[in-house]
């Protein structure tokens, strides 16, 4: 794991997941991050409100990520298209394969990582809608577009971080972005064309 920087803050990132790696996230204590770290108890929690905490160190700045590239949008731009841009925000930081994949391992194996990740996402969320909101989109039509576009976001995630992968996560989610308004965009049908429906008559 050569991705922190060597300052207090990357160290104790770095020494928290070789031992989350090694010893399980349970079985890892603040003392022994610490210790590994080298530095005290009380350096860690200038940094980091617990050993939960550590593993989503960039999730602040990730919705702020998102919220700027909504809010910035063009004019124009509808519901989706403004996600679409979020998104696209999200692949100029998740470019590190590796460290993401060894990161969800960590989360995957603990239920309490697990219920963490879910508040994250819901606030992410909220952020999101009141961005759009911002832009004078309705509340329905916000909360909507938010929840599909969370889903492609969590999705394209998930199909990164993959086994095998090597497209990049921007690819992917413009890719099921466009999955998801041909999912949307209503079928047409001629006025004379029968249903598949046969009458009880």
């Amino acid at each position: 794991m050569t991705r922190w920087q060597p300052g207090a803050r990357g160290r104790l990132a770095q020494a928290a997941m070789e031992l989350y790696l090694e010893r399980g996230f349970g079985q890892t204590t603040v003392a022994q991050i610490a210790e590994r770290a080298g530095v005290t108890e009380r350096t860690f929690f200038r940094y980091f409100a617990d050993k939960r905490e550590m593993l989503f160190d960039g999730s602040a700045h990730l919705q702020q990520l998102m919220v700027d590239a909504v809010a910035h949008a063009p004019a124009g731009a509808g519901p989706l298209d403004a996600i679409g841009a979020a998104l696209d925000a999200v692949g100029t930081v998740f470019v590190d394969l590796d460290h993401s994949r060894t990161r969800q391992r960590v989360i995957d194996s603990d239920a309490s990582l697990q219920e963490r990740e879910l508040i994250k996402r819901e606030r992410l969320a909220i952020a999101i809608t009141e961005a759009l909101r911002a832009r004078g989109i309705g509340e329905a039509a916000a909360s909507l577009s938010v929840y599909a576009g969370i889903g492609v976001f969590h999705v394209a995630f998930a199909t990164w971080i993959a086994d095998g992968n090597t497209r990049s996560y921007a690819e992917i989610a413009r890719e099921l972005l466009a999955e998801l308004r041909d999912v949307a965009r209503p079928t047409s049908r001629a006025p004379d064309e029968p249903t598949t429906e046969r009458s009880t008559a």
